[in-house]
């Protein structure tokens, strides 16, 4: 078997609001939690349970993810700051 080789490049990573989207995403599982659990019964009856605890999950672990990407952004920014820091702090060369 041959091995697979990319024709191209890999994209840049996006950046952007990347707390601010994880958080949206897990207010959206939790309200679909909520929105679906008044039909508990019908969703039992017709074993369609798992949809409630998929939505529960899902805001569960936003709730992890919005810790995880919480830290990243201020070590991000901690070591942006630091790197601007060490720069100032360099002696001009003559």
């Amino acid at each position: 078997m041959a091995k697979w080789t990319p024709k191209h490049e890999a994209p840049e990573p996006l950046e952007g609001p990347v707390v601010a989207t994880i958080t949206g995403g897990t207010i959206v599982w939790f309200a679909l939690f909520l929105v679906q659990l008044p039909f508990y019964g019908w969703f039992d009856d017709h074993g369609h349970t798992w949809w409630l605890w998929t939505c529960l999950a899902g805001g569960g672990l936003g709730l992890i993810g919005i810790w995880y990407v919480r830290k990243r952004d201020a070590a991000i920014k901690r070591a942006a700051a630091e790197r601007q820091a060490e720069g100032a702090k360099a002696p001009a060369a003559d």
